[in-house]
């Protein structure tokens, strides 16, 4: 049984690692593993606070020198991409023994699966790591990814900015499609990056978004009890 969870880099890296969350997160999912030696995690991890920085830093020296066609979004995004990289080394070695295999880069290959975690990051320009997930989870023949962020549920709206946006429980691919769009920028803030939302649409992939921190939470998922958050699929 394998289990891809999209783990968002400003849960893990919200400014710098998280030592606090990570110490949980991975006692928690090592205790899940330990319970049945049949049950694999393949963790995806996003660029965080590190990303976020370093995009904007970019952005801000090419804007001070006056380049003619502006950021390029291809640069941005390999920027990211080395942040998130960065993050999933941290991850692996945490994992020691569990996670014998080098980071994943490119998901879409043959990859070696020998212990019970393997840890992924960022692959090529034009999307995050969430299509990552994506493709891991049809690679390795998983039904659901879970993406954990910073937010509990999708809402309807920004819910920061619009006090009338209410959260959803369950919503379909098309719909969901319909708020976030069919285009990636760099650094996009989005409950899942709209890339990954049309390929997992396109294999029947089911995605659970729920709140990162909330470790409870997140081992009822991997048992498949009641949780909190926005199941997408059809």
């Amino acid at each position: 049984m394998t289990k891809v969870l999209s783990v968002g880099g400003s849960i893990v890296v919200p400014e710098k690692p998280d030592t606090d969350f990570l110490n949980k997160f991975i006692s928690m999912t090592t205790s899940w593993l330990n319970e049945d030696k049949n049950r694999r995690l393949i963790l995806v991890v996003g660029g965080g606070g590190p990303a976020r920085v370093y995009q904007t830093a970019y952005r801000g020296i090419i804007s001070n020198v006056g380049s003619a066609t502006g950021a390029d979004n291809s640069e941005a995004d390999w920027i990211g991409i080395m942040a998130t990289r960065l993050n999933a080394q941290l991850l692996k070695a945490s994992f020691g023994k569990l996670c014998p295999n080098p980071v994943v880069y490119n998901p879409t290959e043959d990859i070696k699966f020998e212990g019970q975690v393997l840890v992924a990051a960022g692959w090529k320009p034009g999307f995050s790591t969430d299509t990552d997930a994506v493709y891991l989870a049809e690679n390795f023949k998983a039904d659901t990814v879970v993406n954990l962020s910073n937010i509990e549920k999708v809402y309807t709206d920004d819910p920061r900015k619009n006090p009338d946006a209410t959260p959803i429980d369950n919503i379909s691919w098309t719909d969901f499609r319909k708020m976030v769009g069919d285009e990636w920028v760099p650094g996009k803030n989005c409950p899942f990056d709209p890339i990954a939302s049309k390929k997992a649409q396109e294999i029947g992939l089911t995605v659970i978004c729920a709140a990162g921190k909330n470790i409870e939470n997140i081992k009822n998922i991997l048992d498949a009890k009641d949780y909190v958050g926005t199941t997408i699929k059809g």
